[in-house]
């Protein structure tokens, strides 16, 4: 590889070996590295990428974009405003009691 490179990683943290990308980049072998996974995730505090030169590191939030972010905040939202009107949009029931509905309904019918 030649020198100087510049390294993207949003696949798949196991793919790089930490202690040899933390190595080149301080040793300038690798410019840069942009990494939005590692191999253990929630990252551990003995990462040697956390103190590598030239290293950024996201929370594996590259597959999001901000107009997906903004719906889901929008949708949450919603749903609480749901439930606090008493108007829940989701509402968990035991399966049994499902039954008993659905069975209740039919008789109706």
């Amino acid at each position: 590889m030649k020198d100087g490179v510049i390294l993207i990683n949003n696949s798949r943290g196991r793919l790089v070996v930490e202690r040899d990308l933390a190595d080149a980049l301080n040793s300038g072998k690798v410019y840069a590295a942009g990494l939005d996974v590692v191999s253990t995730e929630l990252i551990r505090s003995d990462n040697p990428l956390l103190k590598a030169k030239n290293c950024i590191l996201t929370p594996h939030i590259s597959w999001v974009a901000k107009e997906a972010r903004q719906r889901i905040m929008d949708i949450t939202v919603e749903i609480i405003r749901a439930f606090i009107n008493n108007t829940p949009v989701y509402v968990v029931i035991q399966k049994a009691d499902l039954i008993r509905n659905l069975q209740r309904e039919q008789h109706l019918n």
